[in-house]
């Protein structure tokens, strides 16, 4: 990995305690207002989520939780030598046939919570030294997200904020987190529509996707480390490679030099494997190979990308 930018820890303010409390609470009233009907992600279902109705997302009228722990295998600027605080939510707005977190993220298995409770959790993990706090797929829990958020700056939370999220985000539900999150972790998963449709169920995947990453962008800019090399603030854009070069990761990372940044750090995953309904899609019923992933490193190269994290193929 190259080096990034680099400030003093002691002089980094996250962002969430510059924010006034007006200002909080506007936000958080402009979010829960999302959800009656809800709007919050680019899929717009407009159900009743308060009522107990329940859309494309599966989740319903509270945040459901399946862990949260101190986690060691986040990219090294996220965990650090402590961890990365995460709170890992259940369900999502994407439908990936090969999602390899389907018994959270498909079955929504996992525990009801709230925002007090939500809070409590990032103080402990704080406490236990997590470097940063990182929501695990929070798109549909932004409004609980910004209340739980301000509740724990109430009691003393101080550590970077990351949201890390499939990229298939909504600019209304972004710019309510502006001068919230400090980190944004997006997936780019597709580059081209087509295929997001087959095995994501998601139409518009691309066009949302890359909007959504321009937004995060222009929020936080590249990526800033302390001078111990962890995160304070900052896009870092996941890729993970597919069999097939069905991602199309070399468009992706075309977009990435021409429209966000040079400079963007990119974690090029190779940890694919066939996951709950992949088998019933012979293209990706198999792990990559090393020859795919060289020829991502390849793509990643000859777009003028060097910021980021590559990783070998077992």
């Amino acid at each position: 990995m190259n080096l990034m930018n680099e400030i003093s820890r002691e002089k980094f303010v996250p962002g969430y305690l510059e924010l006034s409390q007006s200002q909080f609470k506007k936000r958080i009233k402009q979010a829960f207002e999302l959800l009656n009907p809800c709007r919050l992600c680019p899929h717009r279902c407009k159900v009743e989520r308060l009522k107990g109705e329940r859309g494309i997302c599966k989740a319903g009228a509270k945040p459901e939780l399946s862990s949260y722990f101190l986690h060691q295998g986040e990219e090294p600027v996220l965990s650090g030598w402590k961890g990365s605080g995460t709170l890992f939510f259940t369900h999502c707005n994407l439908r990936c046939v090969f999602c390899q977190n389907y018994p959270i993220s498909h079955l929504g298995n996992g525990n009801l919570t709230d925002s007090e409770e939500m809070a409590r959790m990032m103080i402990e993990l704080q406490e236990d030294g997590a470097h940063n706090i990182n929501f695990i797929t929070p798109s549909h829990l932004v409004p609980w997200i910004i209340e739980a958020v301000y509740i724990a700056r109430g009691k003393g939370l101080k550590i970077p904020l990351v949201y890390n999220s499939s990229g298939y985000d909504s600019l209304e539900e972004l710019k309510l987190l502006e001068g919230i999150v400090d980190i944004y972790l997006p997936d780019m998963k597709y580059n081209d529509t087509e295929v997001a449709k087959r095995y994501s169920r998601a139409n518009d995947y691309v066009e949302v996707n890359r909007k959504a990453i321009k937004e995060m962008w222009r929020q936080v800019r590249d990526l800033i480390t302390d001078e111990y090399g962890v995160a304070l603030r900052g896009l870092i854009i996941r890729h993970l490679v597919l069999p097939e070069n069905l991602a199309g990761t070399e468009g992706i990372m075309e977009f990435i030099a021409e429209e966000i940044s040079k400079n963007t750090a990119i974690s090029l995953m190779s940890q694919y494997f066939p996951a709950y309904q992949a088998f019933e899609f012979p293209e990706l019923s198999r792990k990559i190979t090393s020859s795919e992933y060289a020829q991502a490193e390849r793509a990643m190269e000859r777009a003028g990308l060097s910021m980021g994290w590559k990783q070998g193929v077992d």
